[in-house]
């Protein structure tokens, strides 16, 4: 099993949630391999021995989940304006973590893990991961828009890693399908912001070597095993 930070490592488990593992740590009451642990420790729960006031902690099997996520829905586990949030559509299942975000008006493919290594992988620029949205948009020809995106667009300084995209028109809009290679907080909303657009939907309908495919929306599924083997494959250990 992949080292992970302890109080993740806790949390996976379904002892409590990682806050209170930090306090628990503090406080002394965690051991590993019959040490008192330290916060911000690294375990490999499939190797080490960690303790709680001298109970043995389990981890739990790595979970993959791919959820079709509504517009309306936060991607949080609590909101504090009282919106739902995509746990509401998910199974209770200990240490699960979304693998990038969707704004809230934002609809589509959003993959959850309990693998925190892996979804270092999938989320950090350094590994390049593609996502691809389909968008409505209106605002600008389309022989504007497909010579606008054949440059680089550079949003805060630095270019937009746009690797492929199609576009076709859709009465006085247009449907643009785009593949990104990284995934910078509403960069699909400001890329189109940038190109003189005004979005009327967005979707995620593939993240990495997963799609969406013809998954409900607010449903969800478990990755299929050659779906977590490509994850794997990615970019070797993290």
């Amino acid at each position: 099993m992949t080292p992970m930070r302890l109080q993740r490592a806790l949390a996976r488990a379904g002892v409590t949630s990682r806050r209170k593992a930090e306090e628990l740590i503090r406080a002394g009451r965690v051991r590993v391999d019959g040490q008192v642990a330290t916060l911000g420790m690294s375990v490999d729960p499939g190797r080490q021995r960690v303790t709680v006031d001298g109970r043995a902690v389990r981890a739990g099997p790595i979970a993959w989940l791919a959820l079709n996520k509504p517009v309306g829905y936060v991607v949080s586990r609590r909101d504090p304006e009282g919106r739902r949030t995509v746990y509401d559509l998910l199974p209770d299942v200990p240490g699960l973590t979304y693998v990038g975000r969707l704004d809230v008006m934002t609809s589509g493919l959003l993959l959850l893990t309990t693998d925190g290594a892996a979804a270092h992988r999938l989320m950090h620029p350094r590994f390049q991961v593609p996502r691809t949205y389909w968008l409505r948009a209106h605002g600008r020809p389309s022989s504007e828009i497909v010579a606008a995106l054949g440059s680089p667009i550079a949003i805060d300084g630095r270019a937009v890693r746009v690797t492929q995209f199609r576009l076709r028109p859709a009465g006085r809009s247009v449907e643009l399908e785009l593949t990104l290679a990284e995934g910078r907080q509403r960069i699909v909303r400001r890329l189109a912001e940038a190109l003189g657009l005004k979005v009327e939907w967005l979707h995620r309908v593939a993240y990495g070597p997963v799609r969406l495919g013809r998954l409900k929306e607010g449903k969800y599924r478990r990755l299929a095993a050659d779906e977590i083997h490509a994850i794997e494959r990615l970019h070797g250990p993290a």
